[in-house]
């Protein structure tokens, strides 16, 4: 590891503890918090989830988080009713931005996001977790609260597989992780590096471009190293994370993405091929499925004319 990486482990990794809820709304003053949900058929997930942060982060003793937003990607079960129900508003993807139409894909979601929101911070909060914690969002607000040189925190967490401790992430472990250790070693302390819990700035966010899909949190990972360093980049321990795991197909896609995300910026020239065959065993032998893997990113929200002139007004 980089003396560059041990050095900022110890200055930018904290435990939950290490800012105490009364701390963080002290520092908070008229800084706006937004909290987004991107969400696709999580009805029965996301009321909780909402209703947690409604309670505890959302009180008049607690008034951390200003905005509550979900992000209803197309689901056809009951996640937006379930949502709204619980406390949140709940905007359709395709209700932002109509000029521009919309592809699948989380990272389409959180990218329109901030033309429906208005936080100075903004947290970004996957809709499946299970047995959530307001420390998911509380620990990694923060940082962004109490020091002002911090404009990215990602969260990080133990990540069990059914009942075996720290044997999720698979992806993570198998592509991401080896392509930031060879490729962006400065980025090798990060715990969770996919990891769907981050807030920022809106400020840094409105100037990174998005990969549509799976592969979002590594490019904007490694964009806000390049846009604003890593010593402005910070990760949090909030306990564990418990959520629906992909099976291993999905998996697959997962991780053909992320390697085009990363190839991506690794040349800004030629790219992969982009396209990703899987098999599955058939009446006649394994037959053959190939997927589209994610090629469109969408451009830093600071160059849309809508946002700016939402920012004007």
């Amino acid at each position: 590891m980089l003396e560059e990486v041990e050095r900022w482990l110890g200055r930018r990794s904290w435990s939950v503890a290490d800012r105490p809820l009364e701390r963080i709304l002290a520092a908070k003053r008229n800084t706006k918090v937004s909290v987004v949900l991107p969400a696709l058929n999580e009805e029965a997930t996301v009321g909780d989830i909402v209703a947690v942060i409604r309670r505890e982060l959302m009180s008049e003793a607690v008034p951390l988080v200003d905005e509550l937003v979900v992000i209803d990607s197309g689901s056809t079960d009951r996640t937006a009713e379930v949502a709204a129900a619980a406390g949140a508003r709940v905007v359709a993807r395709d209700a932002i931005l109509p000029r521009i139409p919309a592809v699948p894909g989380k990272g389409e979601v959180l990218w329109r996001s901030l033309m429906v929101t208005s936080g100075d911070v903004v947290c970004f909060v996957d809709a499946d977790l299970r047995d959530f914690s307001a420390d998911f969002v509380s620990g990694i607000v923060g940082p962004l609260l109490t020091d002002p040189d911090i404009d990215f925190v990602k969260a990080m967490y133990d990540r069990p597989f059914g009942d075996t401790p720290g044997q999720g992430g698979r992806v993570t472990e198998l592509v991401a992780r080896p392509l930031l250790n060879l490729h962006w070693p400065q980025l090798a302390g990060f715990v969770q590096p996919l990891g769907g819990e981050y807030a920022a700035r809106r400020s840094l966010l409105e100037r990174l471009p998005f990969p549509v899909g799976y592969g979002v949190e590594l490019g904007l990972l490694v964009d806000a190293l390049h846009t604003v360093g890593l010593d402005a980049l910070a990760q949090v321990d909030v306990g564990v994370r418990k959520h629906r795991h992909q099976d291993g197909r999905a998996l697959g896609r997962m991780a053909a993405a992320i390697y085009r995300t990363a190839q991506l910026r690794l040349s800004r020239g030629h790219l992969v091929r982009p396209w990703l065959t899987q098999f599955d065993r058939g009446e006649k032998g394994f037959e053959p499925r190939t997927y589209a893997v994610d090629t469109e990113e969408r451009p830093p929200m600071a160059e849309i004319v809508e946002y700016a002139r939402r920012r004007v007004a």
